[in-house]
């Protein structure tokens, strides 16, 4: 017999497929809006269907310095990723033995989670421009030359936008490693140590494969925290706009499609990254699967 669903049932999946219009919604109107003809205008109906907007967005037509943008984007995440890794992985490994001050540090390293991001950023920018002031206050006290004509600011992209943004990213990535190396089991460091592994091809050869998919999972998290970040980037990186400040400083100024180009391209970024974590995680569980498999024939 045919099962019946309540009217519970129907009300809850009317209110899901609503949050989820709510969710994706204003990111599939922009899609579609920036396949628009020349003559297409910022809302709907749709005026032709074409690639001139993405030409125009190439070509620097109406939306000016977006390459440099996006190159300064792509730069900033990556090495946030890059850091947010090994640092990660680094302090995972440091907490799994007690030591004095563990905990302190453990939840001041999270903290930055629950505070406001533009004081995070104000506060970043606010000890730059202390340090810059004590360098140039020291540039005129010894009469400094190089310091009294050249210097300007230490505050820029990979130095106080660089610190912003791991405040951001790293808080998810040590989370990530302190689960997996809670439940990392050291038995399989001890079988490589009695085989006569040092630490460091313990650590390569065994370790490392074995949380692989999880330092996937964190230089995820990295990038895409950093691609999309504007608060904590907006008082902290300097003279340079991000693509993502970039991209916030248009919508006032640009009234053409091209700025939902601007925005379907950012978005098949961060999607790009996604997919191409899954494969990768795809690949190293097939690679795990085949030499297990190889493993067992080996022992028939």
């Amino acid at each position: 017999m045919a099962e019946h669903r309540s009217r519970t049932f129907y009300v809850l999946t009317a209110v899901f497929a609503l949050y989820v219009l709510f969710l994706y919604g204003p990111t599939l109107t922009i899609l579609v809006l920036s396949f628009q003809g020349p003559d297409g205008g910022l809302t709907f109906p749709m005026n032709g269907v074409s690639l001139h907007w993405f030409g125009n967005l190439f070509a620097g037509i109406g939306v000016n310095y977006v390459l440099d943008a996006f190159l300064r984007s792509l730069k900033l995440g990556i090495t946030v990723t890059v850091l947010t890794v090994i640092i990660s992985v680094m302090a995972g490994l440091a907490f799994r033995r007690r030591f004095s001050g563990a905990n302190l540090l453990f939840y001041t390293a999270i903290a930055s989670l629950i505070l406001p991001s533009i004081v995070v950023s104000l506060g970043i920018a606010l000890e730059f421009r202390i340090v810059d002031d004590t360098i140039k206050s020291l540039g005129d006290t010894y009469e400094i030359g190089w310091i009294q004509d050249n210097y300007q600011t230490i505050m820029g992209l990979m130095t106080s936008g660089l610190g912003a943004h791991l405040t951001w990213t790293l808080p998810f990535g040590l989370l990530i490693m302190f689960a997996v190396f809670n439940r990392f089991n050291p038995a399989y460091e001890e079988a490589a140590r009695d085989l006569g592994a040092t630490p460091w091809q313990t650590f390569v050869h065994v370790v490392l494969p074995l949380i692989a998919p999880s330092l996937v999972g964190v230089a995820l998290f990295g990038f895409t925290l950093s691609w999309d970040e504007i608060a904590r980037s907006s008082q902290a990186v300097g003279a340079d706009n991000t693509l993502p400040m970039q991209l916030q400083g248009l919508t006032t100024s640009v009234t053409t499609p091209v700025i939902y180009a601007l925005g379907t391209v950012t978005t098949a970024v961060s999607f790009a990254v996604i997919l191409s974590a899954i494969a990768v995680v795809l690949l190293v569980q097939r690679h795990r699967a085949r030499q297990g498999s190889d493993a067992g024939k080996g022992l028939v």
